[in-house]
Order: C-alpha cells, then sequence, then structure tokens
C-alpha cells in the first residue's frame, strides 16, 4: 500500500480523547508504537520480551509498562517506558496521536496505545533485563501476516487477531491494537 497519502496524525485521536475513553483493567499502562521510515516505507517496533519474565513472558508487544507516580501523563509512560526497554530516546520520537486503549484479561491491565514517529538517527539498542530481541517489521509484511486466528492460552480457546511473520506470532492485546491501528489509517477493510 501507498502511504505517501495518508495524512496519519489526522486519522489518530488525540492523547487526551483515547485516555478518556473506556477500556477493561485495573492498573494504567501505556505503550509507544515506534513508526520509523514513515510514509515511503513505514515500519513498526516492537520488543520480544525475555521469556522468565513474570508477566507476558516471550510475548511480542510494543515498548511501554505501567505508569509510575512521577509520570506527568500516559504518553510520558510510553516515552520513559520505550527509552528504558530499547533506549529510544523521548527527544527522538514525535508523539503525533493515539489509538483507543485496550484491556487485558488475563493480567487486567488498561493499556493506552501511543503512535509516535521515530527520527532516522534514532537508535535502539535492547535493555537485557527485559527485552530478548528488538524487532522491526514493513507494514506491508504485517498487512501481509494478519489473520484471525483460534488460540488456546492456559486452557481457554480464544479467537483473536494475529500477525504471524516466520517464527514470531503477535497476538493477544498488541495484535489488538496493530489491527485498530490499521483499519483506522485504512489499511484494513
Amino acid at each position: 500500500m501507498d502511504f505517501t497519502d495518508v495524512d496519519l496524525p489526522g486519522l489518530l485521536l488525540d492523547t487526551e480523547s483515547a485516555v478518556g475513553m473506556e477500556a477493561h483493567g485495573k492498573t494504567e499502562a501505556a505503550v509507544l508504537m515506534p513508526i520509523s521510515r514513515w510514509p515511503h516505507d513505514p515500519h513498526l517496533t516492537f520488543t520480544e520480551r525475555r521469556a522468565d519474565l513474570r508477566k507476558h513472558a516471550g510475548e511480542i508487544s510494543f515498548p511501554g509498562g505501567t505508569t509510575e507516580p512521577e509520570d506527568r501523563d500516559l504518553e510520558e509512560t510510553a516515552l520513559r517506558e520505550s527509552h528504558e526497554e530499547i533506549d529510544l530516546r523521548p527527544d527522538l520520537v514525535d508523539v503525533i496521536g493515539a489509538v483507543p486503549p485496550v484491556g487485558t484479561f488475563a493480567t487486567s491491565f488498561r493499556i493506552q496505545p501511543i503512535v509516535g514517529l521515530v527520527a532516522e538517527e534514532a537508535r535502539m539498542i535492547a535493555n537485557p533485563d527485559e527485552v530478548a530481541a528488538i524487532l522491526t517489521f514493513g507494514f506491508d509484511d504485517l498487512l501481509d501476516s494478519y489473520a484471525m486466528r483460534r488460540l488456546v492460552r492456559r486452557g481457554v480457546p480464544i479467537r483473536t487477531p494475529t500477525f504471524e511473520l516466520g517464527r514470531h506470532l503477535i497476538w493477544g492485546a498488541t495484535a489488538r491494537i496493530l489491527t485498530d491501528f490499521f483499519h483506522r489509517i485504512g489499511a484494513m477493510k
């Protein structure tokens, strides 16, 4: 798909409106959807969480985490966590909007996705305490890999959007965020 004519900021929610929306979850969290190479060859960056973490071990997610008392707002949470997890400097991210929050059922997080354009000079390095790998996928590859699948998690069958790229399976809250984002910008019908 050609994204050069897509008014990305115009298709997103402003952060304040998104934060005000309802979503399941007791614990406030935020993630950054870091977009690089916009609009000619857009890519999104994800983290593969370490396999030995207590929550969401081994899963692929956007960089982010729970809000801390010193965070001014959820946008700051997303930027701070991205800096901690992948050394993405906040001054190299241009926040352009947000998509609606999603909730996780097993862990009861209310996740606020924040969308940011990453400067060309940004370099990312995984924090080995939390991140097993930094993964970057092109929009076209993500769109081509989309499918609704039936997965069994903790013995419970669920039907969920998924993105399967090689050995990497994006599912759950991250896949729901990604699906909403692609619908919002007109890349998915």
